[in-house]
């Protein structure tokens, strides 16, 4: 396990997204993330250090062994709580797939203490790290899914676990497919009510509840994942952001900084310090 004397720099280490899932590791002594909110769960166990965050109109701490939840499009942010820093392993998970994972006719699962010493969920996370930075196999994708799934629900407040068959579920998967495959084109309402038969403001709450997000931010999520990529790759800012369906590199900063609370700038900066 990495710990503060081995550790001295900043980074941030990712791999590519597997079904709908992605793991991060990163290290940081001070200020972390600008407030900012993600269309995923965010899921993450603290390896050392504390950080602290601000989560739904509270400040909060993850110190060493500890585990966070944090729920589909909730603002928080992120800085060392302690003078020596942080670091901890996160995996990002597609809110559909939960869902997916507990019954297609679920809402999400709200998971009210956002932080927990939570031992059989660091274990999952930890597995799920056991090969980092190889790709995942699509099976232990699945396997973490479902396991992980399973654990949200016995902690939430269940809020998530009524039962929404009314809801759209195939022309809300529909849509889903459709913005992850035409992330890199502009994506209009007319679009979505074509290929789903739904009226646009009918899809967008039904899209809500099953989705976490709205279909514009599902969207620009894509985008952004897109982007990310090339730039840990080592491609410049305005090129990830031609090739990713940006305006121009300032449109993809203005929604990079919202969804992961840096600029593209540090983001490359510190992808790059971890493979130093």
């Amino acid at each position: 396990m990495m710990s503060p004397a081995s550790m001295t720099e900043d980074f941030i280490a990712t791999d590519e997204p597997v079904h709908g899932l992605q793991r991060l590791v990163a290290r940081f002594g001070g200020h972390a993330y600008d407030p900012h909110r993600h269309e995923t769960y965010a899921v993450g166990h603290t390896l050392w250090g504390a950080q602290a965050f601000r989560y739904r109109g509270s400040d909060r701490i993850s110190v060493r062994d500890e585990c966070m939840v944090i729920h589909p499009d909730e603002v928080h942010d992120g800085h060392a709580g302690v003078p020596e820093g942080f670091s901890y392993r996160m995996l990002y998970i597609e809110p559909w797939l939960v869902c997916r994972a507990l019954g297609r006719d679920r809402l999400l699962p709200f998971v009210p203490e956002v932080v927990e010493r939570d031992a059989a969920l660091a274990a999952l996370i930890d597995d799920a790290f056991a090969d980092f930075p190889y790709p995942m196999e699509l099976l232990q994708a699945d396997a973490f899914i479902s396991d992980v799934a399973a654990h949200l629900a016995r902690r939430s407040d269940d809020a998530g676990l009524q039962r929404v068959a009314a809801l759209p579920v195939d022309e809300v998967a529909v849509a889903r497919s459709f913005l992850t495959e035409e992330f890199d084109r502009q994506v209009t309402s007319c679009d979505l009510e074509r290929i789903t038969g739904l009226d646009r403001f009918e899809l967008s709450r039904a899209f809500r509840r099953l989705i976490g997000t709205s279909p514009h931010r599902y969207l620009v999520g894509r985008r952004l994942a897109h982007a990310r990529s090339r730039m840990a790759a080592g491609e410049g800012l305005a090129e990830a952001a031609a090739a990713s369906g940006f305006a121009d590199q300032s449109h993809m900063t203005r929604h990079f900084r919202a969804r992961f609370g840096i600029t593209p700038g540090r983001f490359a900066t510190l992808a790059s310090a971890s493979q130093a």
